[in-house]
């Protein structure tokens, strides 16, 4: 075994003009008050690498055109979908509108695991929430449910670019497995 070269991962790799244009996962990301330019960015190279959808940056969410996102994203604004909403509800219920069930990434009273959705419930939209409080109560109210990563340790929370990166690729696993 040995580690591949530069070369060797991009010849494997899409390029960002064949990413803008490929048959992307049918899971998209909504992002509520994320303060951080850099999980922001983080989150944006986590969805070119799950080829998600779509990232929709609500509230005060930062947005590109910013150094700091782009230094994280390392180009990834480039080759993921992303839009601007400032409304989050307005955000959800578009959504919803298109036939996209939207599922918050909470701890919530139902205990719903983030490896429990099914076929039926693509295409998705998984919403995730500011790094101290999370989702507001309001936005967790419209979404169609909530999934949760399960806390083993002292903490009750991961940061929200992880939390976002296991969930994504959670969804991404369970959709390969109903493709085949």
């Amino acid at each position: 075994m040995r580690k591949l070269s530069h070369g060797e991962i991009l010849d494997q790799r899409l390029t960002p003009e064949d990413a803008v244009k490929s048959n992307r996962h049918p899971i998209s990301l909504m992002l509520e008050n994320v303060r951080s330019l850099y999980n922001v960015g983080s989150i944006f190279r986590t969805a070119d690498s799950a080829l998600a959808a779509e990232l929709i940056l609500c509230g005060f969410t930062p947005h590109p055109p910013r150094k700091e996102i782009e230094k994280t994203a390392l180009g990834a604004v480039d080759s993921v979908p992303w839009r601007y909403e400032e409304n989050i509800e307005d955000a959800i219920r578009a959504e919803q509108a298109k036939g996209i069930k939207v599922l918050a990434v909470e701890l919530t009273d139902e205990h719903r695991a983030y490896d429990s959705i099914s076929f039926e419930e693509y295409p998705i939209c998984l919403v995730v929430g500011n790094e101290l409080t999370g989702l507001d109560d309001k936005t967790i109210a419209l979404c169609d449910d909530a999934v949760e990563i399960p806390m083993y340790g002292v903490k009750h929370s991961l940061n929200v670019s992880i939390a976002t990166g296991i969930a994504l690729f959670e969804a991404v696993r369970l959709w390969k497995g109903f493709e085949k």
